[in-house]
């Protein structure tokens, strides 16, 4: 056989060593020890990305999926710390619903894999070159690329060995998660007003903080816009102190 031949029979192998033969010639010994060296590696990965839902599901079902993840899903990355990303994708696109799946289980993911992904983001919020003490109302607010809002099902950032959630909720989980000037990954419980209020703020096109709290005031159909405006400020200057707003243009 070719090398290439065998070097994808041997990735095959590795993949799935119960169903796939190794190559002919290559001792049973040596062929488990590249086995346990890859399975071990990508399941720590894995289990590290994800130790909240780690930590909900035994350890056959979580092997079982490991296992089927290596087998059917075709990454896209040589990178290590994208290996979470790829599983990801895996839960969302490839995995055959089990029993012992939590119904929460793709946003649980989902949220576990922001906090990483904006752990390991390459921008430098550090560097931002707006006015950090302008006024947030007369001002265009500049959100920052590492603040992340984002919506759920299920409350995720709840969600733990003693809380598990058997149903979505009425009402959806609203989450900002951002890495501020010091590096460190944090979250904060929103509602659909501030969500709104950010979603806003990111739109292309220049608008003042006011323009754009007069706006969400109008969606809203408040009949005193003013108190919109004043409470609004309020929630940017909230923002602001956790570097989810840098500064002002």
């Amino acid at each position: 056989m070719s090398l290439d031949t065998v070097q994808r029979q041997l990735a095959s192998h590795i993949r799935n060593p119960e169903k796939v033969a190794g190559p002919e010639g290559l001792e049973p010994r040596r062929l488990k020890i590249y086995q346990d060296l890859f399975y071990k590696n990508i399941e720590n990965f894995i289990a590290n990305g994800f130790p909240i839902l780690r930590s909900l599901i035994a350890d056959d079902p979580w092997h079982q999926m490991v296992r089927d993840f290596m087998v059917h899903h075709q990454c896209h990355t040589p990178y290590f710390l994208e290996i979470s990303q790829e599983f990801l994708l895996y839960l969302q696109n490839q995995r055959q619903a089990q029993a012992t799946d939590p119904l929460f289980m793709q946003e649980l993911a989902h949220y576990e894999w922001v906090e990483l992904a904006l752990d390991v983001a390459d921008e430098d919020v550090a560097s931002f070159d707006g006015d950090t003490e302008g006024d947030l109302l007369a001002g265009l607010p500049q959100v920052s690329p590492l603040a992340w809002s984002l919506a759920y099902q299920f409350p995720v950032h709840k969600i733990g060995v003693e809380y598990q959630p058997t149903e979505a909720a009425e009402q959806p989980t609203f989450l900002i998660v951002y890495r501020n000037r010091q590096d460190q990954v944090g979250f904060m419980e929103a509602n659909s007003v501030t969500a709104r209020l950010l979603e806003l703020l990111q739109e292309e096109g220049a608008h003042s903080g006011e323009q754009v709290l007069q706006q969400v005031a109008q969606e809203m159909q408040h009949p005193d816009p003013q108190q919109v405006v004043a409470g609004g400020l309020a929630i940017l200057q909230q923002l602001q102190s956790l570097d989810i707003i840098l500064g002002t243009k």
